[in-house]
């Protein structure tokens, strides 16, 4: 396993638990009346977001 492998792996976390979030604000600013037409659960918008963690995983 290279460093660049690595820092790859790193960089598709962080751009993927980027875009989750981007996803979770627009869904959280829409009005309540088109969040219940498309189905978001209410549940969810209860929950705090987690920050962006980086996780080490020994191999």
């Amino acid at each position: 396993m290279s460093i660049l492998s690595s820092i790859g792996r790193i960089a598709t976390r962080y751009s993927a638990a980027r875009t989750h979030a981007r996803t979770q604000r627009v869904l959280r600013s829409l009005p309540i009346e088109l969040r219940k037409d498309i189905g978001w659960p209410e549940a969810v918008d209860e929950q705090p977001s987690r920050p962006f963690r980086i996780q080490a995983t020994v191999r």
